[in-house]
């Protein structure tokens, strides 16, 4: 199924090419480490690692308000929760790029080629942009969860159950028509994509993002536990267990170290330097505008906001124990990646700063 994208016109300049070191003013190495230090003191968790990234050299600042683990903060592996959206959906671009599908396949045909007269007609490109008309969870999703909910709650739902609620889903709203946030929406979108390569989106993803990319320190399932880091509930003290996706893995299933995570984001900020140049320009062109006057814009992987020397791109993610937030400017030459071990509560200051130090520079 090959052909030109629905999404993505074929040329591959930079949308917002990055300028070369010493066009503008940032502020000195000193400065930066007090910020840092400052963020991590600000997120009130037991275990916090900010790491930046500028111009390829990085500074890092753990802390927390537990006893330092045994294996250093900094090489703990950290769930990253929704964050791993940008990873499923750079693999869509990629695998777009190589003319696997181009985007404009209808999904329910995909997933179950017999008996769809009656679903969805979403494509893979409605899906990556939450424009399929799917609600943020299936409905039956909280009555299966519910006696796992501050446990987990994912685990209860499995790939084949996320699959067939989407075949059975009936929108009220035509795709294409409507922006609405949906973890269903992505979940659906990576056994989319397994369905139309023969191979599950964890293997895909370690072949075409990990592996490419040399990310080591990057795994979609729980591991050992001396390398993972343990989440806590809002207390910052209640410990919670490693977060199992259930169905939803393309939706959440990525775990990272600090140094993993900033050489994802340096790879945004110089894609000629890596395998996927491509596919990595083009997940940086907003293809979708909403809200007031239309100054909320996405990408197919990151949200996209001005600053007064260019554009923004985050995205952040939460399980029931952990936070994390991934942003780069290519004006700034910098990529910052913020993890937690605390699940998010009201009035929460962690994404706030993150997002923060990262707009003022």
């Amino acid at each position: 199924m090959s052909g030109r994208s629905v999404l993505w016109p074929g040329q591959d300049h930079d949308p917002d090419p990055v300028p070369p070191p010493g066009d503008r003013a940032v502020p000195d190495e000193g400065a930066l480490a007090e910020r840092l230090t400052e963020a991590v003191g600000a997120a009130d968790a037991p275990d916090v690692v900010f790491a930046l990234s500028r111009d390829g050299r990085r500074l890092v600042r753990c802390g927390g308000t537990a006893p330092p683990p045994a294996l250093p903060r900094q090489d703990l592996r950290y769930e990253i929760g929704s964050a791993t959206k940008s990873f499923t959906g750079l693999l869509l671009t990629e695998l777009i790029r190589r003319g696997v599908l181009t985007g404009g396949e209808r999904a329910a045909v995909l997933l179950s080629p017999e008996n769809v007269a009656q679903a969805s007609r979403a494509t893979p490109a409605h899906l990556v942009t939450h424009t399929a008309g799917l609600p943020g969870l299936p409905g039956d999703f909280y009555r299966r969860g519910l006696t796992a909910w501050t446990t987990n709650p994912y685990a209860r739902y499995p790939a084949e159950r996320v699959v067939d609620a989407f075949l059975r889903y009936r929108p009220r709203r035509e795709p294409g028509t409507h922006w609405h946030y949906s973890n269903f929406g992505f979940a659906v979108l990576g056994h989319v994509l397994g369905a139309a390569t023969g191979v599950p989106w964890e293997e895909l993803v370690v072949e075409h993002l990990l592996g490419p990319l040399g990310l080591t320190g990057t795994s979609l399932r729980p591991g050992d536990t001396d390398l993972d880091a343990t989440g806590r509930r809002k207390d910052g003290v209640t410990p919670t267990p490693a977060f199992d996706p259930g169905g939803f893995q393309a939706a959440g299933a990525v775990r990272s170290t600090p140094h993993d995570l900033l050489t994802f984001l340096e790879a945004h900020l110089r894609p000629g330097d890596t395998p996927l140049a491509g596919a990595l320009r083009s997940v940086r062109r907003p293809v979708l505008r909403r809200g007031r006057g239309h100054l909320e814009e996405h990408t197919v992987s990151w949200f996209r906001h001005p600053t007064g020397g260019g554009p923004l791109y985050f995205h952040s993610g939460a399980t029931l124990g952990q936070q994390a937030f991934l942003g780069f400017r290519p004006d700034a030459r910098t990529a910052l990646v913020a993890v937690c071990t605390r699940r998010y509560r009201a009035r929460d200051p962690f994404v706030a700063t993150a997002y923060g130090l990262l707009a003022d520079l």
